[in-house]
């Protein structure tokens, strides 16, 4: 990467009034709102009957995820800023994203393991994700042979659990309640809420850089390519280990979507939110990946769905 792409990249910022930032919040507790509504207490009972797959899945996003990110950074070497690898890092060390469960629906994936594990990542981003980002983000900044002055990393633990505590935990628990105790209002809000996600991310991204779209679009395809490979990287994750263990294949296909699909908008509510850099304003690098990452795995997700829809209807077809 040249010298005057890296100063655009992270020359972009995003600054927020409190109370934009709070509607940024007050979406987001929605999102997960509307994603603990399709999630039943029963599913949890199925899927731990056999907990195989729960584990395996816990064992990609948790542990091997953020591990073989910090690896991936690394290789990159200079060909990425130090501000892009914590992007990478903190968007890995993020819980299952918030439409991981639609994409397991229409590629015909295990729907029960899928909700259960973005439950599962949601309850334990409260300690994981501010653990993870801590733990190889001060790593790569020792490890890397980074040229020139780096801000130091801060890692505000309280304020981040407060706020993953908030935006997450809070919401999931309420969704949970009202779809066991009010199931045909749940049923009825559940789809609004799916579609009404995808459309508020993408226009926190738009209005989010809105100020910084020339020095955005002059970065666009590093960017691009960095979250292509990481991106591919989470799904490959997922879908090797379920092959390894030999899990069903259903079970690896929601592996696969809930390995590749990470809850960036909390990466985002996190950046410009807590006070990661001692005072400093997030830089750009790890804006514009965690940005990304939350447009383009909306995209990777619906390709890997149609792929494994295909299969399994020339599967169907083949044993008709």
């Amino acid at each position: 990467m040249t010298q005057a792409i890296e100063q655009a990249i992270d020359s972009i910022q995003v600054t927020l009034n409190a109370g934009g930032m709070n509607t940024i919040n007050i979406v987001l507790a929605f999102v997960m709102f509307g994603v603990a509504l399709g999630i039943k207490p029963k599913m949890f009972v199925e899927v731990f009957k056999n907990p195989r797959s729960v584990l395996l899945g816990m064992l990609c996003q948790l542990v091997i995820l953020p591990l073989f990110t910090f690896l991936l950074a690394l290789a990159f070497g200079p060909a990425i800023s130090w501000s892009m690898a914590l992007g990478m890092i903190l968007v890995a060390s993020c819980p299952g994203g918030n439409i991981s469960n639609f994409m397991s629906s229409l590629s015909k994936a295990n729907i029960e393991l899928s909700v259960s594990l973005t439950a599962i990542s949601t309850a334990l981003a409260i300690f994981m994700t501010p653990f993870n980002f801590w733990l190889y983000g001060n790593l790569y900044l020792k490890v890397a042979n980074i040229a020139g002055e780096v801000p130091t990393l801060t890692i505000p633990l309280w304020d981040i659990f407060k706020t993953i505590f908030i935006l997450l935990g809070i919401p999931l628990t309420l969704g949970i309640l009202t779809s066991h105790y009010l199931p045909k209002l749940a049923e009825k809000l559940k789809k609004p809420f799916q579609w009404g996600s995808l459309i508020f991310f993408m226009a926190m991204v738009v209005l989010s850089f809105t100020g910084n779209m020339d020095a955005f679009l002059k970065c666009i395809k590093y960017i691009f390519l960095v979250v292509f490979i990481h991106n591919l990287l989470a799904l490959s994750i997922g879908f090797s280990v379920g092959s390894i263990f030999k899990v069903p294949f259903k079970d690896r296909r929601t592996m696969t979507i809930e390995t590749g699909i990470q809850n960036s908008g909390l990466g985002l509510a996190l950046l410009l939110g807590t006070d990661i850099f001692a005072g400093l304003p997030p830089h750009g690098g790890m804006l514009v990946i965690t940005a990304w990452w939350g447009i383009w795995h909306i995209i990777s997700g619906l390709a890997v769905s149609t792929v494994f829809n295909r299969r399994e209807f020339r599967l169907l077809k083949k044993n008709a």
